[in-house]
């Protein structure tokens, strides 16, 4: 039996094939005439402080939990069970929510744009794929709006681009796509890439050369080589017992000692450039470091992970549910983590939250990172919080 590959998998069998339009057009922009976006080609993925730039995004926002919710006449009700929550766990076969978050995380921080494809039976969504792109382009068929995904093995897809989650870093010029974040960082990649190479070689240099004889005439290469012999035997050789502390140079030459630091670039400068890319993707050496403090983590939360956490939400209310569905109040939700990083001071005053109902006695133990309790799933509240009725208040005589 022949094994499915994950293209056929993922999009049925031949479907880069069967499920391309004749006759399609390109998709007419407004601001641009370019409806194809080409990631730019260099690898600034194998830095190792732009991946450590990137990690905490895609680690943190990795850690979110979603869940399918309903506006109602009577409140806000979880729907705790359905297939769209277990889509919410397992998007897919082969990974979970987390790592389905943090791959499309890394690529939207790399590229400016992020694609994953939700895959349907009998107009039910059953799977949610990342789309690893090497090209896409827009295409208009019969009046609806298509996206031409091109891999790097040649192989393709085009997709409805309702049934596509796209997230977009620096949406502005162009009409649908993000911008590459990696064309400004080419100058500085370059410095960093030049740089670091540059240490590599002046370690190797200065390992092997240590003295530096700079002779005053012009000598030939037999007459050069001898007098550096003669020099490394009787101030170099430490056997040689006749050495003393004491060496009178010979005034054919100057000798100047090689340090290890005289090609290694200034710390201030490398911080520098390291502080740019830092700035570039909205994070900080404490940050990095997981070093630091609850007003640090809750400004990196709500600047960072939170507006993408959003926009994500946003995209899977659209392509879950029809639009009646959505009118009648469902939507998809993400519980903030930004609490997991309080302090324990502000951890244990959330139990005023508990007595008061706002938080359940096991939303608070999850805080904790304590297990859940039998019914710690409803909300309390002591009797001197009770709800105030509109009723006359008698005075107590």
């Amino acid at each position: 039996m022949k094994k499915r590959s994950l293209f056929g998998q993922m999009f049925g069998k031949n479907k880069e094939n069967s499920n391309d339009k004749v006759g399609y057009s390109s998709f007419e922009l407004l601001n641009s005439s370019n409806t194809s976006f080409t990631p730019w080609n260099g690898r600034i993925f194998d830095n190792d402080i732009v991946r450590s730039c990137i990690r905490p995004t895609a680690t943190y926002l990795g850690k979110l939990k979603f869940k399918h919710v309903r506006d109602t006449t009577d409140g806000l009700k979880v729907n705790n069970s359905g297939n769209i929550n277990a889509l919410l766990q397992f998007p897919n076969r082969y990974m979970t929510m987390k790592k389905l978050l943090e791959k499309m995380a890394i690529q939207l921080e790399l590229e400016g744009n992020a694609y994953a494809f939700i895959r349907r039976e009998n107009n039910i969504p059953v799977e949610i794929f990342p789309i690893p792109y090497n090209r896409t382009e827009l295409v208009e068929y019969k009046d609806e709006l298509y996206m031409k995904f091109i891999f790097s093995t040649g192989k393709h897809i085009t997709i409805a681009y309702e049934d596509v989650i796209h997230l977009r870093k620096d949406f502005s010029d162009n009409d649908f796509y993000g911008t590459d974040p990696r064309l400004p960082l080419q100058n500085i990649m370059n410095v960093i890439d030049t740089t670091d190479k540059g240490v590599v070689q002046a370690i190797k240099t200065s390992a092997i050369i240590k003295w530096l004889l700079k002779f005053k005439t012009v000598l030939n290469e037999k007459d050069k080589e001898k007098a550096i012999q003669k020099f490394a035997d009787n101030y170099l050789d430490v056997e040689n017992k006749e050495n003393k502390n004491v060496a009178a140079i010979d005034p054919r030459y100057d000798v100047e000692q090689v340090k290890d630091n005289n090609y290694v670039p200034n710390d201030k400068q490398m911080g520098g450039y390291t502080e740019r890319l830092y700035n570039f993707f909205g994070v900080n050496e404490k940050i990095v470091n997981n070093s630091f403090s609850e007003n640090e983590w809750t400004a990196f939360y709500e600047g960072k992970i939170e507006p993408i956490a959003e926009e994500f939400t946003n995209q899977l209310t659209r392509i879950l549910f029809s639009k009646h569905e959505r009118e009648c109040g469902n939507r998809i939700a993400f519980e903030p983590t930004s609490l997991q990083f309080a302090s324990m001071q502000t951890k244990l005053s959330l139990v005023q939250m508990v007595d008061r109902g706002a938080m359940t006695p096991n939303e608070w133990r999850e805080v904790m990172n304590l297990s859940p309790i039998e019914n710690g799933d409803k909300p309390l509240r002591r009797l001197d919080t009770a709800v105030v009725e509109n009723e006359e208040i008698k005075d107590i005589k």
